[in-house]
């Protein structure tokens, strides 16, 4: 373990919407001593949580950007940053994950495994992120931590293991027991600051000791020492017990259970002290770089921060003194004055300000050493852009982002909104790579596109907002994609002779559907019959095919164009050339390929009390929904069914009204599909429509 950043962890709190992230973290900034009062997200105050400062999260209770923090806590520093439930928000996740070391992955003892929690465990999969659970809220009526960590097993495959059994539960919740030290813990005072570590109390102690044996069954597979203490009947020291947490931990073997109630200020301590104890420290995360000079091969970063530098900026933010750059560094020291390249663009920058953030309010530093996260002002970069000493050339890999599924055509109203607009689009496209824009070149329409209904109309309230910019907006309108379904040949020449040198070409060949992947080129031309330095030219002109299709002019998806015959003329054939016959050669095949339309379909699991199963299956339904599972979770049943994009337009509204307000529903894209034919007739009709209006 490197000394240097051993006492440093770098964590994410993250969790299905309304787990009680935000909370959980306001209490830990609390008992850290890092603010002076609590309060609340849907705060009656005015005030709203520390972690939400944007005016927009503090209305809606909910987070949008994922803020960052740092604290203390018994000797170490532990830098905190606080990501959204909501999936339309999900790049703010990844990004977060993207840089962290350890996570708090947060529950609803009532809730359990909800259907984000998959979603954040599943981005947690990918960054090989370790996590410890907390499950939250044990003093709702309804609450059974036991049935969480068995979920936490079956929906979600963790190894999960209690570390602490409650005392009490709902309104009785009055502390946990502590299964390591077995001792119970009891949080006075008015804000639970002052911890009471008592004798475990008479009626709960046969749970604890058998909870305890199943503990330490648990770790004894990632440790020889704990097996032979055991198989000696010896007492269980407690460094020993937690040494093997910690290893079955950080490989991601093992997931220690911890549970209490954020909001009335319960076991959050317990909590602070598992982050130190098992979650890992920089140097515990094997992190990999790509040499860009030798083909991309793996190298290893060391953590050191005497070596050369290595870093990613993993997030920007426009504040009122121009952009601010959050970055971790993975190796090296980055320091007030010294010179870093950004390897994507080659530009070199000099480091002027280093701070640190606490939400909103930052702090001046001298320098940011390998493990730490800060920021610096001033510097043109793109998110998720790597910086490294000059000389070098590395790149960290990059986050995976997904593509955006809705869209809505947005009209300035005036010509100062007009001019406010273009400086908000070039802010927020910068600052989130799910959120982009562009002009419709037959409409003339300025089009955002996002990840949901929810992402763009945070993004359009913040237009008006932050930048004053007053807009209209238009209907939102789906990413439908077109593909082909069997094989077409094509045999097209292209021929023009006007005086001086003609062009000609002829291209020869078949296209395919293909299953995943968007388009795949292949060359089998023999014996020189296009020359070889036009095949680059063909590519080129297949692939402008495929931003509009023949058939409605969506985007082409799924086609593998093979091209094996052709012809060219030693004068009149050029790269033009050969970039017409392509487009020529693929409409013609096109037109025999039977084309047909896919929409994007949705992933939807509404959680509704148990009386409104039966409405909630019909709204679905008749949203041509196909429904893939129902469960009782105790009073809720959860729904989940597949739903076209189109057809969950103001589903919310619909959903709220028919549940008197109890339903929640969350959806995230799950896959494209063929649209039924009758439906596809009516898309052919408004985009004909469409195009006669813009005419």
């Amino acid at each position: 373990m490197n000394s240097e950043n051993s006492k440093v962890r770098n964590i994410g709190i993250s969790a299905h919407i309304d787990s009680g992230k935000t909370t959980l973290t306001e209490r830990i900034l609390f008992y850290t001593k890092r603010i002076h009062a609590i309060h609340d997200v849907k705060g009656k105050d005015g005030v709203g949580a520390t972690m939400d400062s944007m005016e927009l999260e503090k209305e809606r209770g909910i987070t949008i950007a994922s803020a960052a923090t740092f604290c203390e806590w018994r000797g170490h520093e532990i830098n905190i940053i606080d990501t959204p439930g909501h999936v339309d928000f999900t790049i703010e996740v990844e990004r977060s994950l993207r840089v962290l070391d350890g996570a708090v992955l947060v529950l609803c003892s009532v809730g359990g495994v909800q259907s984000q929690s998959i979603t954040v465990d599943q981005q947690m999969k990918r960054y090989k992120v370790p996590c410890i659970a907390f499950v939250n809220k044990c003093d709702r009526s309804g609450a059974n931590p036991d049935r969480v960590v068995s979920q936490l097993k079956s929906k979600l495959g963790h190894n999960a293991v209690a570390m602490q059994i409650p005392i009490g539960l709902e309104s009785n919740f009055e502390g946990v027991v502590d299964l390591v030290s077995m001792k119970a813990f009891y949080f006075d005072g008015p804000n639970g600051e002052d911890v009471r570590a008592e004798a475990i109390p008479e009626n709960l102690l046969p749970e604890a000791k058998a909870k305890r044996e199943e503990l330490i069954d648990a770790a004894s597979l990632f440790s020889d020492e704990l097996t032979d203490a055991i198989l000696e009947g010896k007492e269980i020291p407690e460094e020993l017990l937690i040494a093997a947490i910690r290893k079955g931990t950080l490989s991601r073997r093992l997931t220690p259970v911890c549970l209490g109630s954020a909001y009335k200020n319960k076991a959050v301590q317990p909590l602070l002290d598992a982050v130190t104890m098992l979650l890992p420290c920089p140097s515990d995360v094997e992190n990999v770089a790509l040499d860009m000079e030798n083909n991309e091969t793996p190298v290893i970063l060391s953590g050191d921060s005497d070596k050369a530098i290595v870093a990613l900026a993993f997030k920007l933010e426009d504040g009122q003194y121009g952009q601010l750059t959050y970055i971790r560094v993975y190796q090296g020291t980055i320091a007030k004055g010294s010179t870093i390249v950004n390897s994507r663009t080659g530009k070199k920058v000099k480091v002027g300000r280093l701070v640190r953030m606490h939400a909103d309010q930052m702090e001046d530093i001298e320098a940011i050493p390998a493990g730490y996260i800060g920021a610096l002002f001033g510097i043109e970069c793109s998110s998720g852009d790597t910086f490294v000493s000059p000389g070098i050339s590395m790149s960290m890999t990059s986050m995976f982002v997904p593509d955006p599924v809705i869209s809505l055509a947005i009209v300035p109203k005036d010509n100062k909104s007009e001019v406010n607009l273009a400086k908000a689009l070039g802010r927020f496209t910068k600052e989130d790579p799910t959120f982009r824009s562009h002009v419709d070149p037959e409409t003339n329409e300025t089009i955002i596109e996002g990840m949901g209904e929810l992402h763009l109309e945070v993004y359009v309230e913040r237009m008006r907002r932050e930048y004053g910019a007053e807009v209209t907006t238009g209907n939102p309108r789906v990413s439908y994609r077109e593909t082909i379904t069997q094989r077409a040949e094509f045999n097209y020449t292209h021929k023009k002779q006007t005086g001086g040198a003609g062009q000609f070409a002829r291209v020869a060949g078949y296209l395919e559907p293909v299953a995943d992947g968007d388009f795949v080129f292949e060359n089998e031309v023999r014996g020189g019959s296009i020359p070889t330095q036009y095949i680059a030219a063909c590519e080129k002109g297949f692939r402008l095919c495929l931003q509009k299709g023949p058939k409605l002019e969506f985007p082409v998806t799924g086609v593998k164009v093979v091209i094996n015959d052709g012809a060219s003329h030693a004068v009149d054939s050029s790269d033009m050339a050969f970039q017409a016959a392509a487009r020529g050669a693929f409409r013609e095949g096109y037109a025999k390929a039977k084309a047909v339309v896919h929409e994007p379909i949705m992933k939807v699991v509404v959680e509704t009390p148990t009386e409104f199963q039966g409405a909630v299956m019909g709204l679905l339904n008749q949203r041509r929904g196909m429904i893939v599972g129902a469960q009782d979770e105790g009073v809720m049943c959860v729904v989940e069914a597949q739903v076209p994009l189109a057809e969950m337009v103001g589903f919310s509204t619909i959903l709220r009204s028919a549940t008197q307000g109890k339903a929640q529903f969350t959806m995230e894209f799950a896959l494209y599909k063929q649209v039924p034919q009758s439906i596809a007739e009516k898309i052919a009709e408004e985009v004909a429509a469409r195009k006669k209006s813009a005419a």
